[in-house]
């Protein structure tokens, strides 16, 4: 890896003039916007979905369950692919996999435009979400191996304000989008974004990086394939049942081979990896967790990913379900939280350069405990509209003050070396934590829906009971976050009291 002091530190005395550094600075800046802007469209496609799930039934002439594969699909590739980047990021430059992920992803987005049937349209996901896997392990790599460590968190808050922001307003774009047009233009009007992205990059991204050969072991990304895999589908399994009517019944039997397979599968993968990484040759080097704090803090995020992921599925149940709002007005609802979240990641990455982890991770962690622990007591058939919107701001809020820091002070943590283990560790975590948390809520939400409804009983109640024992699981695992939050450390090559420019 290239000495990230000598990129975008000149103070560290590199020995190159003025000019030098300055060119250097501008070109790193421009590759980590161009990064952070195809990243944003590329993790956009991941929950914008959800909400034509109708549409495409319709259209298609499919189940609710197939069509709930569009999404399913999606994390599920994501899942297996996300493990290998860290291969593909130490083998070559920042270039060619830029160019190879914008590439899949504008494919797979034109094939989703003209699919013909479900069959091609499934495909197209899948081809999508190949490139968005490489893409976020990218940017965390590629920042981290040019950002000195003074800026650090201000840099880091852009990421956060991709990470965060892009899946939350997914469903209000299309909702909007399905407001007025068909289906196929969630892909049309995102396919001249992602070319435009492609082409820049292919002009303006320059490699920043050294690759080194290192051999891929084939064993291993079959494992990988059947850990990680299998456990987002048997987790993905038992949400969607739950979501098309609670008949999770009739999926339990693939639901449980599906988690037995990803277990045993996770667990023969990282025995292997224990054993590679002692020669180098890991497909996914396990040694980033002897870190204490990049271990705390990837508990952290999956407490946060799966809250931020759970959030997002249950709050346009309960707007429509139980208060009676269209999809429209749920998605637009949703939309000042997103905002929010976007908005406040930069100054939060200031304030952790400044700060650290601490005096954000705690308030933040409280905050959004706060929220669930409201919602789990006070979200009924009767809840003004302009309640949910502030209790979803404030939990957009207090999120923005945790994504920052964890991503900063997880990846800060490791050896430069592990950089690209680290950031495939960070995206292969947020993908198993969402479906984690998209099958937890929705199934006790369905589950509880289902015991509270009774002849006395009106359906909206009922779903309102079944939304608040959802927040509810949310709440108790919040307390976790509360503690751990107050054991995160700032970096140790990270300089205290120093705000960066």
């Amino acid at each position: 890896m290239t000495d990230r002091s000598t990129r975008l530190d000149p103070a560290a005395g590199t020995g190159s003039t003025p000019t030098a550094d300055a060119v250097r600075a501008a070109r790193d800046s421009r590759v980590i916007w161009l990064l952070l802007a195809a990243s944003f469209v590329v993790i956009l496609n991941e929950t914008i979905m959800g909400v034509a799930i109708p549409h495409l039934q319709s259209d298609l002439d499919i189940t609710v369950q197939a069509a709930q594969w569009l999404t399913t699909a999606f994390m599920l590739t994501m899942a297996v692919v996300i493990p290998i980047t860290g291969f593909l990021l130490q083998r070559f430059h920042t270039r060619p996999v830029f160019i190879a992920a914008m590439s899949l992803f504008s494919a797979g987005t034109l094939i989703a435009a003209v699919a013909p049937g479900y069959e091609v349209l499934l495909g197209a996901r899948v081809v999508q979400a190949t490139g968005t896997a490489i893409m976020m392990p990218l940017l965390m790599t590629t920042l981290m191996t040019l950002v000195a460590p003074k800026d650090r968190g201000r840099i880091m808050g852009r990421v956060s304000t991709v990470i965060s922001v892009a899946p939350a307003i997914g469903p209000t774009i299309s909702g909007l989008i399905l407001s007025y047009l068909s289906w196929r233009w969630m892909f049309w009007i995102v396919l001249p974004i992602a070319v435009t992205m492609l082409l820049i990059g292919i002009r303006r991204v320059e490699n920043v990086t050294e690759p080194r050969v290192v051999p891929i072991d084939v064993f291993s990304v079959v494992l990988s394939a059947f850990g990680f895999g299998g456990i987002v589908f048997g987790l993905s399994q038992i949400g969607g049942a739950a979501e098309s009517g609670g008949e999770a019944g009739g999926n339990a039997t693939t639901m449980w081979i599906s988690l037995a397979v990803g277990a045993v599968g996770l667990a023969a993968f990282i025995l292997r990896q224990v054993r590679l990484q002692r020669s180098d040759r890991a497909l996914l080097d396990l040694r980033t967790f002897r870190s204490r704090n990049f271990s705390i803090s990837i508990g952290l995020m999956a407490i946060m990913m799966l809250t931020l992921f759970g959030t997002i599925i249950l709050l346009p149940i309960y707007m429509q379900s139980v208060i009676g709002f269209d999809a429209l007005l749920a998605g637009l609802l949703l939309l000042p939280g997103g905002l929010v979240m976007g908005l406040a990641a930069p100054t939060v990455g200031r304030l952790f350069d400044r700060y650290g982890p601490t005096v954000l991770l705690v308030p933040g962690s409280v905050i959004v405990s706060a929220v669930l622990w409201f919602l789990a007591l006070f979200a009924t058939e009767t809840t003004p509209a302009w309640v949910v919107l502030a209790a979803h701001v404030t939990l957009s809020l207090g999120l923005a003050f945790m994504f920052t820091p964890l991503f900063t002070a997880a990846l800060a943590s490791v050896e430069p070396k592990l950089y690209s283990h680290g950031s495939a560790i960070v995206g292969t975590v947020q993908q198993v934590a969402g479906a984690a948390g998209t099958a937890l809520f929705v199934t006790v939400m369905a589950a509880q829906t289902a015991a509270l409804q009774a002849p006395a009983v009106t359906d909206a109640a009922a779903a309102a009971g079944g939304v608040r024992a959802a927040f509810l699981v949310g709440a108790v695992l919040s307390l976790f976050a509360i503690v751990g939050s107050a054991l995160v450390r700032r970096p140790a090559d990270m300089p205290a009291g120093v705000v960066g420019h």
